[in-house]
């Protein structure tokens, strides 16, 4: 996804995308994480300690499952862990040649510690939402990832629209990922060429904006679709100092067919939720990241 920019823009054309708004709204909880978590408050850490209740033992793979995090961020989580004595590494009871995590009692009291941080970070992702609001996009967000989470996945977690608006950006984005590859395009590739088919020839600094990236992404993003011949800079005529961003001719040819693909990709994550809950759930995201 890039570094996340703190833009609540949205382009009508990519506001109708679930698979742009979750991408949109898991940049925005990445960024509540930085604002609201204190320095030394690691939300994956606190999810690792939340998944290993009362004695539980559990091999980092189940872990990572459990909280739905890359076995690259497990190891790291479980060597801080074990570094600031949150939790010991024992025999692992099913396989005795390999070593499995158990939770100390100093890693119970942190987690109890952190609890009142983590429950700001979940406050304040929907503040401005009702009662009723922030109960709809929560029911709307775990029967879309229910199928995708382990058995044994904490109940807190369950309940975190953070944690679920996460795990589901995480599937549409390996299933845009696999859709686009035909196109040699990735998600935010064809996030910035819909946007500039709605914008027209926009500066980067403008489509930053709309897309929610940061300026280093951006150019980043339009190198790679410059080197494509899909997009071409060109001085401002108005402003000889700026650049404005041309899509090349033929790029309708990529992005109808990527369309297309797109929805597939999107039918298949929502296929839990009828059409007027799509609707609903489209509308709610939209809220969740303009405000």
């Amino acid at each position: 996804m890039g570094e996340p920019s703190d833009s609540r823009e949205l382009v009508p054309a990519l506001a109708a995308l679930p698979g742009h708004l979750f991408w949109r709204a898991a940049a925005r909880v990445s960024l509540l994480v930085a604002d609201v978590l204190p320095t030394g408050v690691d939300i994956h850490e606190y999810a690792a300690l939340l998944a290993l209740p009362g004695g539980t033992t559990r091999s980092q793979q189940a872990l990572a499952e459990a909280i739905g995090v890359s076995r690259t961020t497990m190891v790291k989580v479980a060597a801080d862990l074990s570094g600031a004595g949150y939790v010991e590494r024992v025999r692992n009871p099913d396989d005795r040649r390999s070593y499995a995590l158990t939770r100390t009692r100093e890693g119970a009291s942190v987690a109890r510690r952190w609890k009142r941080h983590v429950d700001a970070l979940e406050a304040s992702a929907t503040a401005h939402f009702s009662a009723a609001d922030r109960d709809d996009l929560h029911g709307l967000l775990l029967r879309v990832a229910e199928d995708d989470l382990a058995p044994d996945v904490p109940e807190p977690l369950r309940q975190s629209t953070a944690f679920l608006v996460s795990r589901i950006h995480a599937r549409m984005h390996r299933e845009f990922v696999a859709a686009l590859a035909p196109f040699d395009l990735m998600p935010p590739h064809y996030g910035a060429l819909t946007a500039l088919q709605a914008l027209g020839p926009v500066s980067q600094v403008r489509l930053a904006r709309s897309l929610g990236v940061s300026g280093a992404h951006m150019v980043q993003l339009v190198d790679e679709l410059e080197h494509r011949g899909l997009v071409v800079r060109r001085r401002d005529e108005s402003d000889r100092r700026t650049q404005l961003l041309h899509l090349c001719d033929g790029v309708e040819d990529v992005v109808a067919p990527a369309t297309e693909a797109g929805r597939e990709a999107t039918a298949r994550v929502l296929g839990a939720l009828s059409p007027r809950e799509v609707d609903r759930l489209v509308e709610l995201l939209q809220r969740f990241i303009r405000t």
